[in-house]
């Protein structure tokens, strides 16, 4: 007899029980116990939220009356104001606004692109197949995941000015993309998730190693390129140390670094960044301009997000 499908619940109910529900493991608390639980967790998610909450409504308010204390930092004013701070930072500087959007996309995006094609080959070859170096190229990618990355800097500093790339795209491009931890996943994943039957099926049908890749590896890697494919993405998208060591001319600013110029803009800047006014809505309307697009990613992507994460936990 054939079932009917229920219906799907809508996303904020799945979100709701998953936090306030209650865990079979949990059935022995008491009402004392379950309300510390909840209050717990409501004081953390505050604490998360506001500040993203005052970000939203800040832009429109008059910088005047963020200043004053009689008045509730989550207050709204006019929506209109949105557009006056828009306005502002979108002139602020000639239009460099921008121009560092417009960097952060082509940084970020070729930082992806080039992280995938390197990363996956590289660690699927890692996990599955043996060859002199193996274990070296595995420490080596392991001791450059453990350094901290500000240590990186300098060492990257002199290698890109010895290849004549400072203040070039380039010098922020390369680092993001060739960073150890993609190779690690990927080796990790291909490690725990790819049936070794799969592999020897393919050579007994006549595969190559490429073909064993090119069609049975990478089809069986979406979840973890997707999870890689973010992280990179958002990794690019907010660095500031290394764009801040790297470029000099404003142009070549990415947005987190052309935001700290915003913030900076002041009666001590040059002529050009105080021809628009730029207070704390314009700040805090760059600070969204900063984070809607990785919000928005990571809505869209984050089934594959979670699921790429979670692949390697468990070996069957």
């Amino acid at each position: 007899m054939a079932t009917m499908n229920q219906p799907q619940q809508p996303l904020i109910v799945k979100v709701w029980k998953s936090i306030f529900g209650r865990n079979p493991r949990l059935n022995n608390l008491t009402a004392l116990e379950e309300f510390i639980r909840i209050l717990i967790l409501l004081l953390f998610g505050t604490a998360f939220i506001l500040p993203l909450v005052w970000m939203l409504f800040a832009p429109t308010r008059l910088w005047q009356d963020m200043y004053d204390l009689t008045k509730s930092p989550l207050s709204v004013g006019p929506l209109s104001n949105y557009i006056v701070a828009w306005n502002n930072i979108a002139l602020f500087g000639q239009g460099l606004l921008v121009t560092w959007t417009i960097n952060s996309i082509w940084y970020s995006i070729t930082s992806v692109l080039l992280s995938v094609a390197v990363s996956i080959p590289t660690g699927y070859v890692l996990a599955t197949m043996k060859f002199k170096g193996r274990q070296f190229v595995m420490w080596l990618t392991l001791i450059t995941m453990i350094l901290p990355g500000s240590a990186m800097v300098l060492p990257l500093f002199l290698e890109m000015n010895a290849l004549h790339l400072v203040d070039n795209p380039w010098s922020i491009i390369l680092p993001s993309a060739f960073a150890p931890f993609g190779v690690y996943l990927s080796y990790v994943y291909y490690s725990v998730t790819l049936p070794k039957d799969l592999l020897a099926a393919g050579k007994v049908d006549g595969c190559n190693p490429w073909q064993l890749f090119w069609y049975i590896g990478l089809p069986l890697g979406k979840t973890m390129i997707a999870t890689l494919g973010f992280l990179t993405f958002n990794g690019a998208w907010n660095n500031y140390f290394l764009p801040f060591v790297m470029l000099n001319q404003k142009k070549t600013y990415n947005l987190p670094l052309g935001i700290a110029a915003l913030m900076n803009a002041g009666a001590g800047s040059p002529s050009f960044m105080r021809e628009y006014p730029i207070n704390e809505p314009e700040k805090a309307l760059g600070g969204l301009v900063m984070i809607i697009p990785v919000m928005i990613i990571y809505l869209v992507a984050q089934k594959y997000v979670v699921a790429g994460l979670s692949a390697g936990a468990v070996k069957e």
